[in-house]
This record gives C-alpha cells, sequence and structure tokens, in this order.
C-alpha cells in the first residue's frame, strides 16, 4: 500500500490497531481523537518503525467546528483517503431510564452522525477516483437487543451493508465490521476494571486478531465482517432467538 487511510478514535483499542496493520502494509496515515499527545506518541512510533508518514488531527467530533475540519480532510480530493475508518465511540451503562439524556445524545451523534458525515465526505472523492474503502466499526450488538449502544450499530449495519450494495459496483466497498468483547480500553473509559465487566474469558477477543480479520473481509469487499467463529455462531443463534430470551443475551456483560 501507498496510500493513506483516516481513523478516527485513533488514540487507542481498535483504532491504534487498524493504525499499526495498515501502516505496517506501508498505508500512510491520519490519526484523529480527542488526545493529542497519545497522537502525537503513536504516530511518533508508527514512523519509526514502518517509515509510513502520519498525520495528527486532534478533535472532538461531537464538536461542530472540530467535526468539520475532520470533514474537510476527507473530502480533501488533493489529498485523497483511500480507506476511511469509522472507529471513535464510547459505551453507557445499559439503564437508559437512568442516564444523563445529554450523554445519550452524544452518543447517537458519536456512533450514527459523525459517520454518516464522514461517510459522505468519503463518497464524492472516493466515486470520482473510481476506488475507496469505508470501515464502520460496529459490533455484534448490533445483532443483539443492547440499549442504545445496540440500537446505534444495528444503524451502522445496516447502513453499511445497503451502501456496500450501492456502491461495490463503482469502485467503492463499505464493510461493517462487527467485534465481540475485545480486549482494550473501552471497559476502562466506563470505569471497569480488568475482570469487572462480567464476560466469560471465552468470550474475550484480542484486538490483533479482530483487525486482521476484518482487513481480510474488506480486502475481499464483505458488506459485513463479524470476526472470530465463536461470534459468527452466536450472532446466527441470535437470529432465531425469542425476544426475550435475546435481551436477556444481552444483558450479559457491561
Amino acid at each position: 500500500m501507498s496510500k493513506t487511510a483516516l481513523i478516527t478514535g485513533a488514540s487507542s483499542g481498535l483504532g491504534a490497531e487498524y493504525a499499526r496493520q495498515l501502516a505496517a502494509l506501508g498505508a500512510d496515515l491520519v490519526l484523529v481523537a480527542r488526545d493529542r499527545g497519545a497522537l502525537d506518541e503513536l504516530a511518533g512510533r508508527l514512523r519509526r518503525t514502518y517509515g509510513v508518514q502520519v498525520e495528527v488531527l486532534p478533535a472532538d467530533l461531537v464538536k461542530r467546528r472540530q467535526r468539520d475540519k475532520v470533514v474537510t480532510r476527507v473530502a480533501d480530493a488533493q489529498r485523497p483517503i483511500e480507506m476511511l475508518v469509522n472507529n471513535a465511540g464510547f459505551g453507557l451503562p445499559l439503564a437508559f431510564e437512568s442516564n444523563d439524556i445529554e450523554d445519550e445524545v452524544r452518543h447517537l451523534q458519536l456512533h450514527v452522525e459523525v459517520p454518516m458525515r464522514l461517510t459522505h465526505a468519503a463518497l464524492g472523492a472516493m466515486l470520482a477516483r473510481g476506488h475507496g474503502r469505508i470501515i464502520n466499526v460496529a459490533s455484534v450488538a448490533a445483532f443483539i437487543p443492547r440499549s442504545t449502544y445496540g440500537a446505534c450499530k444495528g444503524w451502522l449495519v445496516s447502513f453499511s451493508r445497503w451502501a456496500n450494495g450501492r456502491y461495490r459496483s463503482r469502485g467503492v466497498t463499505v464493510t461493517a465490521v462487527c467485534p465481540g468483547y475485545t480486549h482494550t480500553s473501552f471497559h476502562e473509559r466506563m470505569g471497569l476494571g480488568p475482570g469487572e465487566e462480567g464476560v466469560p474469558d471465552v468470550m474475550w477477543l484480542q484486538a490483533r486478531d479482530v483487525v486482521a480479520e476484518s482487513l481480510r473481509d474488506v480486502a475481499r469487499g464483505t458488506a459485513v465482517s463479524i470476526p472470530s467463529l465463536r461470534y459468527k455462531a452466536l450472532v446466527t443463534l441470535a437470529r432465531f432467538a425469542p425476544p426475550s430470551l435475546a435481551a436477556r443475551i444481552g444483558e450479559r456483560g457491561r
């Protein structure tokens, strides 16, 4: 690869792993996240290790002016983005009735509005060139009722499936990546230390494996990628489960 990938939520977790694996393939990078210091540290390591160009673009994507800077960068036909990775996100407690509604609104914006805007910005230049790849990091929660998190991820999966069918013949693929529980800092940012998530060990995935498998699916133009056989099986079972059972499954873990 000698092309550029823009990754949101790139300072840690799956975003940082996408950055490492894409840099190892030779891609130049644009890293987006709120934490400038973390981005600079990651960018320095990637430049030294892989010799790629890394641009740092700090932004809080739920703030309009900062989000607009990223939209402008994505749409810049003079500095083309070949791959967009919509990865930024955060979790909330499952008790919707107890959550602050403004937190829920920000959650909805980051998981739905932001990837929609960035995808729209990317498509113009990608379709004009006749090639490009868009990754929307969703979750297996898209297939299992899980408060507003599952609802947001369900939107991403449905939209990605439609967009891939719509644009693949024109050279642009859109893939929803649906990991299960993955060892990242996601739960720690919710105040849950290791072992406090209520998730059996067998259900945990490694970020490097999730990203590697998803990139193979992206290369094939797959609309929905569910890394690991265990989660493929779980999603298949969930499709046939009665609503009450599916809801109980969705309550497992935090």
